[in-house]
């Protein structure tokens, strides 16, 4: 299969990339920069148009969207047109392109937001945050544009450990913190967690099989509290580690503080601070679908912000 990687050169799309090749198919890359070894296209996902996208699809048969904002973007006022921009219109032109030129199958990376969405529509986490709503509606406009006859399979990725070479890790900042002996605080909740090789595994097995469906993908669930002993464990800290609880009120505090800042500099975040501490103190658990080692991915993430500074 000859498959075009939407971001290959990133975090996770290039793993995305590598599983391709040990699987013995054929990748090829957009991305804004070059990497050199790829079968490369330089180009910006956001500003290609459909007939654009139809040429440099012509020939493959799937297509991997690794490309888009996340929730950290912090864009200015209004966000819902920023992630509109972003996550929706560039995948509405590529699968109709797809779709066109006769692509046979396609995946998406997505937010686990969408899967929490699912399971707790009492959060109403697509009518507050405007993020989570780009990543619903991008999957919506992603199958209308590539109709009954191209299956788009949407991976709901939780946070992600785990190094590519290159690149600094976005946990980098919070290294020097964990192995320190500075206090460490969790609130009460916790997350799901995958490895950046889950996620590519995953990929390639949509691709392969012909999924259509909303695909979570996660190595385990840890509470704010586990994941915080495991990470510093993984920097260094001196043991036993320990984790004093933050409080909600204290973490909506801080929150309101930092939803205030964006507003006077004219910003607005992708994940709405006033209803975020709801959201980051409750269970956002997904049914574990890999068995890669966390506890290792926390140490390639360690050792890779280390080298990177």
């Amino acid at each position: 299969m000859r498959v075009l990687v939407v971001g290959g050169t990133g975090f996770i799309g290039h793993h995305v990339v590598d599983r391709l090749t040990d699987g013995g198919h054929q990748a090829t890359v957009l991305a804004r920069s070059p990497r050199p070894g790829l079968d490369l296209v330089l180009g910006d996902a956001q500003r290609l148009t459909e007939d654009e996208w139809a040429r440099l699809l012509d020939g493959h048969q799937g297509v991997v969207f690794a490309a888009g904002a996340d929730d950290r973007t912090v864009p200015r006022r209004p966000a819902e047109a920023y992630f509109t921009e972003a996550n929706v219109e560039p995948v509405r032109r590529l699968l109709s392109a797809a779709r066109r030129v006769g692509v046979e199958q396609a995946v998406l990376h997505g937010s686990y937001f969408t899967a929490i969405h699912r399971q707790r529509p009492e959060l109403r986490l697509t009518d507050r945050h405007p993020y989570v709503r780009s990543r619903m509606l991008q999957a919506e406009a992603a199958r209308k544009a590539a109709g009954d006859a191209l299956p788009v399979a949407v991976l709901e990725i939780p946070f992600v450990f785990g190094a590519t070479p290159g690149r600094r890790p976005l946990w980098a900042p919070a290294v020097p913190w964990l192995a320190s002996r500075a206090p460490l605080l969790a609130p009460p909740g916790g997350t799901a967690a995958v490895t950046v090789r889950s996620v590519a595994t995953a990929t390639v097995d949509a691709l392969e099989r012909g999924l259509g469906t909303d695909l979570p993908v996660a190595d385990g669930n840890m509470t704010w509290r586990q994941l915080l002993i495991r990470f510093a464990a993984a920097a260094g800290r001196p043991y036993p580690v320990r984790v004093r609880r933050l409080p909600p009120s204290a973490l909506r505090a801080v929150l309101r503080g930092v939803g205030l800042g964006h507003r006077l500099r004219g910003l607005e975040g992708g994940l709405d601070t006033e209803h975020l501490a709801e959201l980051l103190c409750g269970e956002l658990y997904l049914e574990p679908t890999g068995r890669e080692d966390l506890d290792a991915a926390l140490r390639e993430t360690v050792a890779a912000s280390r080298a990177a500074a």
